[in-house]
C-alpha cells in the first residue's frame, strides 16, 4: 500500500474511454506523466500493456480500470473514492520478457513482452522450428502453426488459448507451448525456470516464412528468435485487495 496523491490519467481512444478520463481528471486533476505518483489507465488490457510499456522508464505504478472488453490486467471501474482505493491497493511487480529477432536479412529487433513472446506462419505452409533451451537442442524439429513464450502474467491470455498451462504469478516458471503442432502431433510444449534462454531456429525460412511477435509488435520473416526474462526491467501494477493476479490466475481454472 502507499500513498498516492498525483494522478495521471491516460485513457486508450475509444469514446467510453476518453469520457472517463475527462471525467476524472475534472474530478481529481491530472498530472503530466513524469511528475505523477500513480498513473491510472482507462482502457481494456491492450491498452495497459501499451501503457506499461510507454512507462517502464518511470518509477510511479500503473493502476488499471476498465473501460475495454475483458480487464484482465484492470480493476473495475469506479469514480468514487478513487484516493481510497489507490492507497489499499497491492503492488504486483512483473518482469518482461525480451525478444531478440534476426531477420532473413541480417537485421536484429528487439522488443519487450509483458504477456508473450509468438512465432507464426507467415504463409500458406507450416513453420518448421528448431528448439534449443540454454543452448542445448531440445527439439530438432517442430511441425506447427506458430509457438510462444509466456510468463505467469501472460498465460491465461494467447498461452491458455493454445491450452497452454496457467502459471501461478511467483512461480519463476515460464510456459513453451506449441500452437497446431503436426510433428510432434502430440507435445503439449513445457514449463520452464523462469532463468532459461530460449531459441527458435525457423528451418527453410525461405519456404517457409515466420514471424515473430511480442506483445503484438511484429517482426517479419524472422530466421531467428531468441527469448529470456529482463530481471533488470520491473513493471509495477496495482490492484484492489483480494483481486490482484494470483486469484485472478486461480479464478480463470475454475470457469
Amino acid at each position: 500500500m502507499g500513498s498516492y496523491r498525483r494522478m495521471c490519467f491516460l485513457s486508450a481512444e475509444t469514446s467510453t474511454a476518453t469520457q472517463a478520463r475527462l471525467a476524472l481528471a475534472n474530478q481529481y486533476g491530472s498530472a503530466e506523466p513524469d511528475q505523477c505518483d500513480v498513473i491510472v489507465a482507462l482502457g481494456g488490457d491492450g491498452f495497459m500493456l501499451h501503457t506499461l510499456h510507454d512507462t517502464r522508464h518511470l518509477s510511479c505504478p500503473v493502476y488499471g480500470m476498465n473501460r475495454g472488453s475483458i480487464g484482465f490486467l484492470m480493476n473495475a471501474y469506479s469514480a468514487v473514492d478513487l484516493q481510497q482505493r489507490l492507497n489499499r491497493a497491492e503492488e504486483e511487480i512483473i518482469n518482461p520478457l525480451g525478444m531478440d529477432a534476426l531477420d532473413v536479412d541480417g537485421q536484429r529487433h528487439h522488443a519487450l513482452a509483458i504477456n508473450e513472446v509468438s512465432l507464426f506462419r507467415a504463409g500458406p505452409q507450416a513453420i518448421r522450428l528448431r528448439i534449443l533451451v540454454d543452448g542445448r537442442t531440445r527439439l530438432d524439429e517442430l511441425v506447427c502453426d506458430g509457438a510462444l513464450v509466456c510468463t505467469p502474467a501472460g498465460s491465461t491470455a494467447y498461452n491458455y488459448s493454445a491450452h497452454g498451462p496457467i502459471l501461478p504469478i511467483g512461480s519463476d516458471v515460464l510456459a513453451l507451448t506449441a500452437m497446431a503442432a503436426i510433428r510432434p502431433r502430440r507435445w503439449r510444449g513445457a514449463v520452464l525456470p523462469s532463468s532459461a534462454t530460449v531459441r527458435f531456429m525457423v528451418l527453410e525460412h525461405g519456404k517457409r516464412p515466420c514471424r515473430a511477435d511480442a506483445d503484438g509488435r511484429s517482426s517479419i520473416e524472422v530466421s531467428e528468435v531468441e527469448v529470456a526474462i529482463e530481471p533488470t526491467i520491473q513493471h509495477r501494477i496495482l490492484f484492489d485487495p483480494g483481486h490482484g493476479l494470483q486469484e485472478r490466475l486461480l479464478r480463470e481454472q475454475f470457469v
